[in-house]
């Protein structure tokens, strides 16, 4: 079984930054993509970035591209997310996620297995 925990969220004025990580727990990681997602209230969840296992590629939603950065520590089983220049839009609570398939890389909600509980990014003056 994996488990997803996230932690890094909070409050920030716009043009701040925040780092996310993401632990995750269990007999996979080192091979496999992990993403991270969001949902602002009454939206659904979207794409915010992915990466493979080796961490070369890197696919990112166009609303954050240039601003936000994902990275992964495989000796940690740890992602994280560097948001900076954040704008009051970028408001939701962010999710990570695991896709259980070997060496894969998948932008799709559906491709993802497991999922952490969450954590609110709140961007506000």
């Amino acid at each position: 079984q994996v488990q997803l925990v996230e932690s890094g969220g909070g409050l920030v004025q716009p043009g701040g930054s925040l780092r996310l990580s993401c632990a995750a727990s269990g007999s996979i990681f080192s091979i496999n993509a992990m993403g991270w997602f969001r949902q602002a209230p009454g939206k659904e969840r979207e794409f915010v970035a992915a990466i493979n296992w080796s961490g070369y590629i890197t696919p990112y939603a166009d609303s954050v591209k240039g601003r936000f950065t994902i990275s992964r520590d495989n000796a940690k089983n740890t992602v994280y997310l560097q948001m900076d220049s954040l704008k009051p839009e970028d408001t939701a609570v962010y999710y990570c996620a695991l896709d259980s398939r070997r060496y894969s890389i998948a932008t799709a909600r559906a491709s993802y297995d497991y999922w952490g509980q969450g954590t609110q990014v709140t961007v506000s003056s």
